[in-house]
C-alpha cells in the first residue's frame, strides 16, 4: 500500500516495501520494555533507569532508522521533526539510563515522550492522506503526550510506579506498532505478488 509521490518536497513519497521491519522492532522494543515493568514487583532505581533508558534509547535509534524508510524527502520538515524525535529520545535514554533516580526519570522521560509524542502526533496530523503511518502516529502521540503528562505525578511513588506509567503506555503502543507492521508487511507482500503478475 504506497501512496503516490506530492510534489511539494516536505511531503511524503512511496513508503520503502520495508518499512514494517522497524515499525515491528519498535513493537517488540515496547512490549518487551512493558512486560518487563509488569513483572518487575520492586526494581530499585538503578534498576529502573537501565531499563528505562534502554528503552527510550532503542526507542530513539528506531526513529531515527525509520526516517529513510517512510518515504520523507531528504531535508523536508517532516523528516527534520523525525529525526529530532528520535535524537531527543535517544539522548533522554542514555541520560536516564545513566543517571539514576525517580526524579531523573519522572522529568527526563517525561520530556523526552513528550517531545517525541508531540513530533509524532504532528506529523500524523500533517501527513494525513500522504503517509500510510498518518493514523499510527497520531495514535502513538497521543499515548506519548499521555505517559509524559502522567509521569511527574508518580515520582514520589518511586520506581516501581514510574515504570508502571511508563510500561502502561509502551505496552498501549507496542499493540499500536504490532497492528501497524503486520498490515505493512501484508501490503508489501500484496504489493509484490502483484508486481509479479
Amino acid at each position: 500500500m504506497t501512496l503516490p509521490a506530492a510534489s511539494d518536497s516536505s511531503t511524503a513519497l512511496p513508503a520503502a516495501a520495508d518499512l514494517w521491519k522497524p515499525v515491528l522492532v519498535r513493537a517488540a522494543v515496547a512490549l518487551g520494555f512493558g512486560a518487563l515493568t509488569v513483572f518487575w514487583a520492586s526494581p530499585p532505581p538503578e534498576g529502573m533507569g537501565w531499563a528505562g533508558g534502554i528503552y527510550l534509547l532503542a526507542t530513539g535509534v528506531l526513529l531515527l532508522w525509520s526516517v529513510t524508510k517512510t518515504g520523507f524527502r531528504a531535508g523536508s520538515p517532516a523528516g527534520k521533526v523525525l529525526s529530532a524525535a528520535g535524537a531527543v529520545l535517544t539522548g533522554t535514554g542514555a541520560a536516564v539510563g545513566l543517571i539514576s533516580g525517580s526524579l531523573v526519570f519522572g522529568v527526563l522521560a517525561a520530556l523526552g515522550l513528550g517531545v517525541a509524542g508531540a513530533a509524532e502526533l504532528y506529523l500524523g496530523v500533517t501527513n494525513r492522506g500522504r503517509s500510510v503511518l498518518a493514523r499510527d502516529w497520531m495514535a502513538s502521540g497521543v499515548v506519548g503526550l499521555g505517559t509524559a503528562g502522567l509521569l511527574p505525578f508518580f515520582i514520589d511513588l518511586g520506581p516501581h510506579a514510574l515504570l508502571g506509567v511508563a510500561g502502561g503506555g509502551a505496552i498501549i503502543s507496542g499493540v499500536l506498532w504490532v497492528l501497524a507492521g503486520l498490515t505493512l508487511r501484508h501490503d508489501a507482500r500484496a504489493d509484490s505478488t502483484e508486481a509479479v503478475n
